[in-house]
């Protein structure tokens, strides 16, 4: 394959993971199920926890099988030519959620999504990052801490265990993550952020 052929694909390999990545699962599934935008409910996010707030657990469910699943979908795919078109696709899977053409660029936080990554790239880090987060949710009960401090350990996971080309990708997106998150990070500080579980 020529340079030329191969940067192609590469970018084609990004831009199918974008185009899978911004396929907004939220606002689809709700408005399906008749409950207009859920951009216009609670935190105005299309993740799965703004929709748990409409109090369809089936809708939030799906939806965050539907954010996982696109991820690993737009891997699995693309590492059928090569693990440097799985990274790209990866990248541009979460780029897609982040920030979709269709609603102008205004996406979610990502977090379904990354775990939907981790598990096309390497099913091994996505336990790791699961069990983190299990872990710090147990002890802490927030939900926003625990996926901060499950994505970060994630890089090292992958160097760890031989994939720094994987560890080196997985920085950019936990560094987004990371900028998503900047909100819940300044209520973390504060004292403000609500808790798992927790009304009002």
């Amino acid at each position: 394959m020529s340079e030329e052929a191969n940067m192609l694909y590469m970018l084609g390999a990004l831009a199918f993971g974008y185009l899978l990545g911004s396929i907004p699962f939220g606002v689809i599934f709700t408005r399906m199920a008749g409950l207009g935008d859920i951009r216009q409910v609670g935190s105005g996010n299309i993740g799965a926890t703004n929709v748990l707030r409409t109090g369809r657990k089936g809708l939030a469910a799906a939806t965050l099988i539907g954010d996982a699943l696109k991820g690993t979908a737009a891997v699995l795919i693309a590492a059928r030519w090569g693990d440097q078109f799985a990274t790209l696709a990866a990248l541009g899977a979460f780029l897609g959620h982040l920030y979709p053409v269709w609603l102008r660029f205004k996406g979610g936080k990502g977090v379904a999504t990354f775990i939907g990554v981790l598990i096309g790239l390497n099913w091994m880090v996505a336990l790791i990052f699961a069990a983190i987060w299990l872990g710090v949710a147990f002890a802490s009960r927030y939900s926003s801490l625990s996926a901060l401090v499950a994505s970060a350990t994630t890089p090292i996971a992958f160097w760890l265990l031989g994939q720094p080309a994987m560890a080196a990708m997985t920085i950019m997106l936990v560094a987004l993550l990371w900028w998503k998150h900047s909100a819940n990070i300044s209520r973390l500080l504060d004292g403000t952020e609500g808790k798992i579980g927790q009304k009002g």
